[in-house]
């Protein structure tokens, strides 16, 4: 690793770790609930300023394209990790089992006796410091009850950093090479290290829409008199009657991010993108006009889920011919790629076995969950290349329901299912994903010349870096403000931990329906698109459209489709092409204001979470 990029990344990584465990203590701002992480790009905008005037006074001292280039997966990554669907639950799991069982839930009766003692906090002197807050964690008792469990969770946690980068340098070539997917998300990072990109007057005007918008909307967490402007509006209280009543929440919304994020996806995937969430939207109708009340009915959450695994499945189908070719370890290009690839996905294996096994869950178990875990991480990053799209987070909806729903509770050891619990942190949603966030860094890597395992190695390091100060952030911060109003994560899953094992469920013909048919959904859905070219519907425009993060983005993305549709009919590629930094601006130009109110609010202790703002 350059020397000049590991000592920005170990200054950088603490800094946003402190910034990212602390604003989440007061909801003053997610970066990583989406795709494209605002702080990162703040970050990136503020060294590439720094480093022009650098190069202004001495060009051989600046950080030349390839430095920068580097700098990004370092931040993503460690960020991702950082992030509310990763390492800012952790403390509630780890804290959540001795803290807060009475004798009225029944905690310590039901499961607390199958959690090992060196994955949970079991000193009471230190949980109440860590909830009520005025303390520190530079304590030697805080320290000594909290280092075994953050040691071990934090190693398990960069096995499964391993092997998703093991996975990604298997099938990255392939989608970059050969498939040549768009990857979206990269294309600001990717233009704002150009040399001409910051003296371009027309991304100057899409970053003053941009940051006026952002700016205004922040200002009205601090000043509620402030207007807004492009904040959602729920169209749906309007229609009260059955059955268009069962639309629910349908705002319209404008985004200046997700309008630039979604002039760069192919007008095919951003149309069914859109398409797609009015489908779930229409299925709700349908349901109301047939009358069923069937308890979940449709069961939107497990045929997204179902759809998720059969598009990774397709994915590695498609990639097959190239994934047996790793395996023969024949001469070529790639061949050290593909060994690292090897070695990192046996090292990360081989740490999530130890660990589970250690843990107390079977090997069957091990098998199911992860399979379907590292699936939907495929699908994840698959979504993002193909995509780019801003949300992926399929809440509530991970290996751990499927499991449970297709096997049943009473199929499931007692055992399993309280270590499967203990994975809330990094299922319970999807959202700061680090897969996605490695195969970016890898084709960064890939168009600014730098080797996929120079990528590779740098990703280690931040993953390794950012999940040490993750927990150290995390518990000094938590040990100074009181984490008391963080602890839902726990409420959440071992309350239903507690539920499955007082009242057994699962196993039933509906939820094999629902997983089934949003998988062979999928799987038609590919067949219609390999065998008609024109055919407008893209499998992952239904993949990823009935999240619940797609409710405040979906009409962004609905009219970056129009602006672009008529842009390339009308006016042709050079239209489109002269106005890609109008759109690059207007992401920029949020994100700036976003990090602004987001600093602003971890000062302020100001609440500045909207989703999304």
């Amino acid at each position: 690793m350059p020397i000049r990029v590991l000592l920005i990344a170990i200054f950088l990584i603490p800094i946003n770790s402190l910034w990212m465990m602390t604003a989440s203590l007061w909801n003053a701002g997610y970066p990583t609930t989406v795709s494209l992480f605002f702080n990162v790009i703040f970050y990136m905008f503020i060294i590439i300023v720094i480093n022009k005037l650098i190069g202004s006074v001495s060009p051989k001292k600046s950080l030349t394209k390839k430095e920068l280039a580097l700098l990004y997966p370092i931040l993503t990554v460690s960020a991702s990790i950082n992030g509310l669907d990763m390492l800012q639950l952790i403390g509630a799991v780890m804290a959540g089992p001795n803290f807060l069982a009475t004798p009225e839930n029944e905690w310590k009766e039901l499961f607390i006796k199958y959690m090992p003692n060196w994955l949970i906090v079991s000193d009471k002197s230190a949980l109440d410091q860590y909830a009520k807050g005025d303390s520190s964690f530079f304590i030697i008792r805080n320290i000594q009850a909290w280092l075994t469990p953050a040691i071990l969770w934090s190693a398990f946690t960069i096995s499964l950093v391993l092997v998703m980068l093991g996975l990604t340098l298997a099938l990255s070539s392939r989608w970059v090479s050969e498939e040549k997917l768009s990857y979206p998300i990269i294309q600001l990072p990717l233009h704002i290290t150009e040399s001409g990109f910051l003296k371009n007057r027309v991304m100057w005007i899409g970053a003053g829409i941009g940051l006026f918008m952002g700016t205004l909307n922040g200002l009205h967490f601090f000043f509620p008199n402030v207007p807004t402007i492009g904040r959602p509006v729920d169209i749906g209280r309007y229609f009260t009657e059955k059955p268009l009543n069962a639309i629910g929440w349908l705002p319209i919304a404008i985004q200046p991010f997700a309008i630039g994020l979604g002039f760069f996806m192919p007008v095919d995937l951003s149309f069914s993108c859109w398409f797609f969430y009015l489908f779930w939207k229409f299925e709700r109708v349908i349901t109301s006009m047939l009358g069923i009340n069937i308890a979940g009915f449709p069961f939107i959450n497990e045929q997204t889920t179902g759809a998720y695994v059969a598009f990774a499945l397709v994915a590695v189908w498609v990639a097959r011919k190239h994934i047996v070719k790793i395996f023969q370890f024949k001469e070529s290009s790639e061949k050290n790629v593909h060994s690292f690839a090897l070695i990192t996905l046996l090292i990360g294996l081989a740490g999530i076995t130890a660990f589970c096994l250690k843990a107390g869950m079977g090997i069957k178990a091990i098998i199911i969950f992860f399979a379907i875990y590292f699936l939907i991480s495929i699908s994840i990053g698959r979504i993002r290349a193909e995509l780019g799209s801003p949300v992926h987070d399929l809440h509530f909806a991970g290996p751990d329901m499927m499991m449970v729903h297709l096997l049943g509770t009473r199929n499931i050891r007692q055992e399993d299912l309280t270590i499967i619990s203990m994975f809330w942190y990094f299922n319970r949603a999807y959202r700061s994903h680090p897969m996605p966030c490695i195969l970016e860094g890898i084709k960064l890597g890939e168009r600014t010349g730098v080797p996929a395992i120079k990528v590779a190695s740098v990703i280690i390091f931040s993953a390794v870096l950012g999940t040490l100060f993750a927990f150290l952030m995390h518990l000094q911060a938590s040990y100074r403000h009181g984490a008391w109003g963080k602890l839902w994560p726990a409420y959440e899953t071992y309350n239903r931990l507690s539920s499955w094992l007082t009242a057994p469920t699962g196993g039933d013909f509906k939820y094999i329906s629902a997983y089934s048919f949003g998988a062979l959904f999928v799987v038609a859905l590919t067949v219609f698109r390999t065998h008609f070219i024109w055919f407008p519907l893209h499998p992952v425009g239904f993949v990823v459209s009935s999240s619940w993060g797609m409710n405040p983005f979906w009409f962004s993305v609905f009219l970056s489709w129009l602006i672009k549709y008529s842009m390339l009919k009308y006016g042709g590629l050079k239209v489109y092409r002269r106005n890609i930094p109008l759109f690059l601006g207007l992401i920029l130009g949020e994100f700036i204001a976003d990090a602004g109110v987001s600093i602003a609010g971890t000062f302020l202790k100001v609440n500045t979470y909207i989703w999304y703002g």
